[in-house]
């Protein structure tokens, strides 16, 4: 019997997280963040000296590794290899890095071959770039989350200062142009919306309008 799957897509600052996050405690699904997967990726094969050009190398260690996301109520814990990367992942160094390993299409393969595992044995809301074009594209529902460049580039900032990292505004609506258009010219898994995804501007609404 197929679980019930609800996929959250949209661009980095969108509100993917917290509104996924929310909406799964809602309902009772697992929470499942894929971009956390790619930067806890991206954070191994940084510690073990892997050109993040080297696909095939990269591709190699996503198979070595296992990945686990679990929320425990009062944070969501990012563990990969058996080793507890929540801090790391949530670095804007650790994003540039899953921008980057994100773009092979093994390295993709790999990934989206983990993610449909948990969706197979869990009621997941899964939040990522291709959730609903690629990794389950049968999702019960399809939501695509979007804010204008300002607004995504305002929230990041006020993410990174809350933990205390700098947070220079222009700097970081830069890179999340440059992330974004790597996510959407790729050539493998896109970011794009599903044609039958239900489209949500969240630049002004509030979390709760959205969830």
């Amino acid at each position: 019997m197929k679980l019930p799957v609800i996929a959250i897509d949209g661009p980095a600052g969108a509100g993917k997280s917290t509104v996924s996050r929310a909406v799964a405690a809602a309902l009772g699904f697992r929470y499942v963040d894929t971009g956390a997967m790619y930067r806890a990726l991206g954070i191994l094969a940084r510690e073990r000296g892997i050109a993040l050009d080297d696909g095939a190398a990269l591709a190699g260690l996503c198979d070595a590794v296992e990945f686990r996301i679990v929320d425990d109520g009062k944070e969501v814990r990012v563990f990969a290899g058996g080793r507890d990367l929540t801090r790391a992942v949530r670095t804007a160094e650790a994003g540039q890095l899953a921008s980057i390993v994100s773009t092979h299409p093994a390295v993709r393969a790999r990934m989206v071959a983990k993610q449909r595992e948990m969706a197979a044995v869990f009621c997941v809301v899964m939040e990522g770039r291709d959730i609903g074009t690629v990794v389950c594209p049968d999702a019960d529902v399809k939501i695509f989350l979007d804010a204008s460049p300002g607004e995504r580039a305002r929230r990041r900032a006020l993410e990174l200062a809350a933990r205390g990292e700098a947070a220079d505004l222009a700097a970081i609506r830069r890179e999340i142009e440059e992330r974004v258009a790597r996510d959407r010219g790729r050539s493998h898994s896109p970011l794009r919306p599903a044609a039958d995804a239900v489209m949500i501007d969240t630049t002004s609404l509030r979390v709760d309008q959205v969830i």
